[in-house]
């Protein structure tokens, strides 16, 4: 029942402001495009380059995920 709550008040808040729910869309597609920009610069480096930067292979996601959503 909370479920069809929600859903209903999203509907309502998505037809009383266009302009937000395009702004909203627009901001995710800006995040989601930094994550994957990070990725795949930091997957470009070499090993020894990422332990320069004191990092290692396993922590890019994480660190990328960190860049886009975390920080803003």
């Amino acid at each position: 029942m909370a479920a069809a709550n929600h859903m209903t008040a999203s509907k309502a808040a998505i037809a009383a402001s266009p302009m937000a729910w395009l702004d909203d869309l627009r901001i995710r597609f800006n995040r989601y495009r930094l994550y994957r920009k990070t990725v795949n610069e930091l997957s470009a480096l070499s090993n020894r380059e990422l332990a320069d930067l004191g990092l290692n292979s396993s922590m890019i996601k994480r660190i990328s995920y960190q860049a886009a959503y975390e920080n803003n």
